[in-house]
């Protein structure tokens, strides 16, 4: 798929992260669907971002993953990190090219 975030650099820089989609509160607490294994470029830097009821909240985690992939973000999922820990999804940006030559992707923001 022209301008999306190439596979060669996802095979040598990326990694391999697991994301269950939120699916809304229940009875115990969050429930989420069905484990998704995705590959990401990961950011581990802090930065301030708004979350979708719009207050300010500190990212610890950014990742870049393609936009084929976008579907299993929704905010307040969990994702299980190489390392093991298992931040939540606080927002995602989507950055389409379209046709242009850039690297089109989603920037999912973690706690």
């Amino acid at each position: 798929m022209p301008g999306t975030i190439p596979g060669w650099m996802l095979r040598r820089m990326g990694w391999d992260i697991t994301v269950e989609p939120y699916q809304g509160a229940g009875a115990y607490g969050p429930t989420y669907g069905a484990p998704v294994a995705v590959r990401a470029l990961m950011d581990a830097g802090r930065r301030l971002v708004r979350g979708d009821d719009g207050s300010e909240v500190v990212s610890e985690t950014t990742l870049r993953v393609r936009l084929a992939d976008a579907v299993s973000f929704p905010a307040h999922s969990r994702v299980t990190l190489p390392d093991g820990t298992t931040p939540t999804v606080i927002t995602t940006s989507r950055h389409d090219g379209r046709g242009l030559p850039v690297p089109s992707h989603l920037e999912v923001a973690l706690t």
